[in-house]
């Protein structure tokens, strides 16, 4: 029989008492560690969501320091695709730029250059560097089935040494008026490429969160089915820096199962496990392997696990208790669910959070892949729950141990949240 074990509280339960200050608010150091390893520049991450979390999400989180978790309703190599673009889309120094040969078409570069939204391409014969070719060159052409090599520029290419500082490869591009610098070694192999919209960007996002090659970060979620190794083998492949085991239950078998096939074929790989709720929990996932902790069972706007299964802690009981036995370890805590305002972001922390994930917050922002809907005048974004039906049809069943498409017991709802505008808007409100 079951007996009550103690009071729960959760953020509308809780004030933090004022204290006596000399802090002023651009004194405050934001930076946090998602896992033990990887470091944000704020505590804020978006959710791993179908109607959140996309390249375009992901991209605008980490541009502002934080770190967009892209979701799994998709097949991997689209996941796997979804991360790439979020790596590529800014670089210190791309170490692996996309290059074509002078026999590829000019089809075949305006095409690479459209699919991956950039403006040009180094040309190469094996590995050596013989020319490059931008969408300058494809403006005013009309046979797109003439060699690379006849249009594309091959004398006077302005190049830089490997070792080159982004300082100095500033320097360079701003006295040649060009926007694209290839660096080579000593027999002119092709080595990288430093573009001037990374340096701009680079100026623009001082915050940017960023692994050590200057790339943006990125993670991704995966769930307990079959073939979770093969999709986290193709996510690795596109560079992503962490792993989300997705699970409305993370105190169960199958999870460690998981985490621990996972940790012992990619034994570098970051990877967060959860969802949880109480202080066993943390400790027998620490234990399996988990770099970081995920604490919530129900308390997202859009969840109903509290009301279908009858089970949960309120949050920040649960945060406070998972983080009296992460801090044994040194182990982050991920609060995820609940956050409605800036003030429960705060509640989270001071409960012992490192990093707070959201959903709802971040739903009704241009970069979520939510759909845009007009109600009564009014713009809103579409938001659904992973639990909900639709969610669960596209591939999130696994995620609440559901396996029958016919069958499925929603954990979660569908609706609408209020259009915000921007991502680096409301990150700036919150």
């Amino acid at each position: 029989m079951g007996t009550i074990i103690g009071d729960g509280i959760t953020f509308d339960d809780v004030l933090l008492v004022p204290q006596y200050s000399e802090v002023t608010p651009n004194m405050v150091d934001l930076t946090t560690y998602l896992t033990k390893k990887i470091k944000l520049n704020i505590p804020m991450m978006s959710a791993g969501m179908d109607t959140v979390t996309e390249h375009r999400m992901a991209i605008a989180m980490a541009r502002q320091g934080g770190i967009g978790i892209i979701h799994k309703n998709m097949s991997i190599e689209q996941q796997a695709e979804e991360v790439d673009k979020v790596k590529r889309s800014e670089n210190g120094v791309i170490t692996d730029p996309f290059f074509l040969s002078p026999e590829h078409t000019l089809a075949d570069a305006n095409d690479l250059m459209a699919k991956f939204r950039i403006s040009g391409v180094p040309i190469t014969e094996g590995t050596k560097l013989v020319g490059i070719i931008t969408n300058r060159d494809l403006k005013f052409e009309t046979d797109f089935t003439k060699k690379i090599k006849e249009s594309m520029t091959s004398e006077g290419l302005i190049t830089a040494k490997v070792g080159v500082t982004l300082e100095e490869a500033k320097e360079i591009l701003a006295k040649s008026r060009k926007e694209k610098l290839p660096i080579v070694d000593d027999d002119f192999n092709l080595r990288g490429l430093i573009t001037i919209k990374d340096i701009e960007k680079n100026i623009k996002y001082p915050l940017s969160a960023k692994d050590e090659q200057g790339r943006l970060l990125c993670g991704a979620a995966v769930g307990i089915t079959a073939n979770v190794l093969e999709r986290v083998e193709a996510l690795v492949n596109a560079h992503v820096d962490v792993i989300v085991i997705d699970s409305a239950h993370g105190h169960s078998a199958n999870i460690f199962k998981t985490l621990r096939s996972i940790k012992e074929k990619f034994p570098d790989l970051q990877v967060i496990a959860g969802n949880v709720a109480t202080a066993e929990a943390t400790r027998d996932l620490i234990a399996a392997g988990a770099d970081a902790v995920k604490v919530g069972i129900g308390p997202g706007s859009i969840c109903t696990t509290r009301v279908v299964a009858g089970i949960g802690v309120p949050q920040i009981t649960a945060v406070m208790n998972c983080y009296e036995e992460a801090k044994k370890t040194g182990t982050p805590i991920i609060a995820d669910g609940g956050i409605k305002y800036s003030g429960d972001m705060t509640k989270a922390i001071a409960a012992g959070a490192n990093v707070c994930m959201m959903g709802s917050i971040f739903a009704g922002c241009d970069e979520s892949p939510g759909e845009f809907e007009l109600f009564q005048g009014r713009k809103y974004k579409v938001y659904r729950g992973m639990g909900s039906i639709a969610a669960m049809e596209n591939g999130s069943k696994d995620r609440y141990f559901q396996t029958d498409a016919k069958k499925l017991v929603p954990e979660g709802v569908e609706g609408r949240v209020a259009y915000k505008g921007l991502v680096e808007d409301t990150v700036f409100q919150l």
